[in-house]
């Protein structure tokens, strides 16, 4: 390169001006088609996935995810394939244990889990799950990454909850196996949590991404049976699995959040464990409440197990609710989900959290166009509201500077992990 060429280029990136190709030039602002098939197309251009139709899907809150998951095992045929991030010793593991040695002779049963989040898995649930018949696998293990200093591998982590049955059914949500989804949500110790069942052609999406992971885990393709040629109908609603793992510029979980940014005209409801959203996220939630959209964000409170990351989130509270979003804490418990509402038909319920870390893991959420689901979670959410307090920008704006600064200087190394 010549020397008359590194001083205009020195000037850009010092600048940072915004060329077409760069990441902060993101901003969906066409109008997302209203027709079903509009909008399936502008998810597939946007993520790669369709809505299909054909879908069944049923919103499973709290402690009932363990009523499903021994539900389903008990139902299988042919294959129970379980991703999960955290599943630790005690009950409901115990619970699930036994139904999965009581499966149906002949069901299949593998299961691959994070060794971040499972603790005490090797020890206190694999051998009990290689007895009932498993075959276990542990993605990712972290041995020898911190001894390397491969900072960027401990930190990819498979944060995605999935649990599919024959490849025609199967579940999504941000559940754990663990003590902490016991209950309703509504006590300190119960982790208030959404997760949606689907039946239907869009549960090949979710089969395909546990494939994905089992082969990096070093386990065998899956047989074809596990991928129906055909995949019944049993409901109406259109819908899509999203996968995304970590990407070096712009991942599959901004493109999808954006997009269901986008797509609100009257209403945009959200309820995210990990709330620290990137800057364009940030400017498409300001830009629809500007443009009279109801735009609100459901955030964990008092509660929150990982507290640096409640203080990171709260740094972002100054510049949404100056521009209009409302939000909510909730103050029960430890709020869990990651969902989002868009008007009266587009929902999203998933393992997707909007934070740093989340956007470097393997993680995945169900979209669905159904007016009926849209109602169960905006009911739900109506529901949460009742046990949450709302941030007001002329109160929250006189708080203290120590807050203030711990805020940002959370935030700030949050940015960097």
């Amino acid at each position: 390169m010549t020397t008359r060429w590194l001083l205009p280029l020195l000037t850009l990136l010092l600048t940072g001006c915004p060329l077409p190709n760069h990441r902060l030039a993101l901003r969906i602002r066409d109008d997302i088609p209203e027709t079903r098939e509009g909008m399936s197309l502008a998810w597939y251009q946007t993520v790669g996935v369709p809505l299909e139709p054909g879908n069944a899907v049923e919103l499973v809150h709290n402690g009932h995810v363990f009523d499903k998951l021994e539900e389903q095992i008990r139902a299988a045929r042919s294959s129970i394939h379980i991703v999960v991030y955290i599943w630790r010793p005690g009950d409901p593991s115990d619970r699930l244990i036994q139904a999965l040695r009581e499966r149906a002779p002949g069901v299949t049963c593998r299961v691959l889990v994070d060794p971040l989040g499972s603790l005490r898995f090797a020890d206190n649930v694999g051998p009990h799950l290689v007895a009932a018949g498993c075959e276990v696998r542990i993605f990712r293990p972290l041995e020898g990454t911190m001894s390397q200093l491969n900072l960027e591998r401990f930190q990819a982590r498979l944060h995605r909850k999935l649990a599919v049955f024959d490849g025609v059914r199967g579940m999504t949500g941000g559940w754990g196996i663990w003590k902490s989804w016991v209950g309703g949500g509504r006590k300190p110790e119960e982790w208030r949590d959404a997760n949606i069942y689907v039946r239907g052609p869009a549960v090949r999406g979710m089969q395909l991404a546990f494939a994905q992971n089992w082969q990096e885990a070093g386990g065998e393709m899956l047989p074809p049976e596990a991928f129906p040629d055909v995949i019944d109908a049993p409901g109406e609603a259109r819908a899509g699995f999203v996968t995304h793992t970590g990407a070096p510029v712009l991942t599959n979980a901004e493109r999808m959040t954006l997009l269901a940014v986008a797509s609100a005209r009257k209403r945009l409801w959200i309820a995210n464990s990990y709330f620290i959203p990137t800057r364009a996220i940030q400017d498409m939630l300001i830009a629809k409440a500007k443009a009279g959209v109801d735009v609100r964000v459901l955030t964990p409170g008092r509660h929150h197990d990982i507290p640096p990351v409640h203080t990171g989130q709260r740094a972002t509270y100054d510049r949404l609710l100056e521009n209009g979003v409302r939000i909510w804490e909730y103050q029960v418990s430890m709020m869990h989900s990651k969902t989002m509402l868009v008007d009266d038909r587009l929902s999203m319920v998933g393992s997707t959290n909007l934070d740093a870390l989340a956007i470097g893991a393997d993680e995945g959420s169900l979209v669905v166009d159904d007016p009926d689901m849209a109602a169960q979670l905006a009911h739900a959410f109506e529901e949460d509201l009742a046990h949450s307090t709302e941030v007001r920008w002329d109160s929250w704006r006189r708080r203290g500077l120590i807050k203030r600064l711990s805020e940002h200087v959370t935030m700030l190394f949050g940015s960097y992990l």
